[in-house]
């Protein structure tokens, strides 16, 4: 499945009865599949079509404790685990998401430089027809997780194969400033249990696309 048939099927989306509604579209999957490439490719993709503001982003990674609570919480070597976001507090926003359509509504990011979340990075316009959330747990079963899958239209499982989602995120941790050593150990010790508990959740997505392929994001602000 190419990149010109998941915009046909985004800007779907946006078609028939129904369509002027605001509609959320999620992209779960492991850490390293692609998630926020594809979600930041769509996101321009649609707004080139229907013009600046109909599309938005809204990354779960901006829900992330900070390095502050995942000390407090002893957290800070479980960094990326489901344990370590405000899962309540995604699900409220995708709440506000869906039914606030008169107020520019702010999402927060994660900030790869800073290593921590960091507020008001995204907006969804009034205007905005089309959202596109991502994250890795979206397909989990553990609540409140299904509290955020029941305010989607489709959750789509971006499916990538081990080895190069392991070339990718060591990429990202020896960009992040840590050696080899230290890199491999992270992949090996948190990624890779993070990636397998993410996997169980996969048939209860709408539909599988690839995320090998795509087109490397200018922003790599993910911290998965």
């Amino acid at each position: 499945m190419n990149e010109d048939h998941l915009i046909d099927l985004a800007l779907g989306l946006l078609r028939g009865p129904g369509s002027n509604a605001r509609t959320i579209l999620g992209l779960a999957g492991p850490p390293g599949a692609g998630k926020s490439t594809l979600a930041r490719h769509l996101v321009a993709e649609v707004e080139r079509a229907e013009g600046p503001g109909s599309a938005a982003y809204v990354p779960l990674d901006g829900f992330h404790l900070s390095a502050a609570q995942l000390d407090r919480l002893g957290l800070t070597h479980r960094k990326g685990a489901p344990v370590t976001f405000d899962a309540h507090g995604y699900v409220a926003l995708l709440r506000r998401i869906a039914t606030d359509r008169f107020q520019d509504i702010y999402v927060p990011d994660f900030d790869r430089t800073l290593d921590e979340p960091v507020a008001a990075r995204h907006v969804v316009r009034p205007h905005a027809r089309l959202v596109i959330t991502e994250g890795n747990y979206l397909a989990s079963a553990d609540t409140p997780w299904p509290d955020a899958r029941r305010l989607l239209r489709e959750l789509w499982y971006v499916d990538t194969d081990d080895a190069l989602r392991e070339e990718r995120l060591l990429g990202r941790h020896r960009d992040g400033g840590r050696d080899e050593a230290t890199a491999r150990h992270w992949v090996t010790g948190n990624d890779h249990p993070n990636g397998e508990y993410v996997k169980a959740g996969r048939l209860l997505c709408t539909r599988i696309v690839s995320g090998a392929g795509l087109s490397p994001a200018r922003d790599r602000g993910s911290v998965l």
